[in-house]
């Protein structure tokens, strides 16, 4: 159960080939996390997630490639104070994407090594885990 507090929220655990995972920083913000985005009131989270991943990397995401991994809660990344209550699918990808929308950067990382990146606690205590 989660807190009315929380931010509802659908996002990619997206790869590609060699194991790397696609991250993003919006604009504005420090941490890097999974691409996604806020689920509209009644909206599925599948057709949220396809509709974020349009607007911020300016792909579309046939929905029989992404495969439902769960619903993780994590402190949120932006917002001190608040949670964030993800719907996470993977999505394994092999063309190239590129920043749009809100989205200031994008860095594909090695989630067996991520470095000093700034991850968002979703990203880093929930996510990267789960590509091991």
């Amino acid at each position: 159960m989660t807190s009315q507090n929380a931010i509802r929220i659908a996002a990619a655990l997206m790869s590609r080939g060699d194991g790397r995972v696609l991250l993003v920083r919006k604009k504005a913000t420090e941490s890097f996390m999974q691409p996604g985005g806020k689920i509209e009131a009644g909206e599925h989270p599948q057709v949220a997630l396809r509709r974020e991943l349009s607007e911020e990397l300016g792909i579309n995401v046939d929905p029989n490639e992404m495969t439902y991994l769960g619903r993780y809660t994590a402190p949120a990344a932006n917002e001190p104070g608040r949670l964030v209550d993800a719907e996470i699918f993977r999505v394994v990808i092999a063309h190239s994407v590129s920043p749009g929308a809100e989205i200031e950067e994008i860095l594909w990382l090695d989630p067996s090594s991520p470095g000093a990146v700034k991850l968002a606690p979703l990203t880093r205590d929930k996510l990267l885990p789960l590509c091991s």
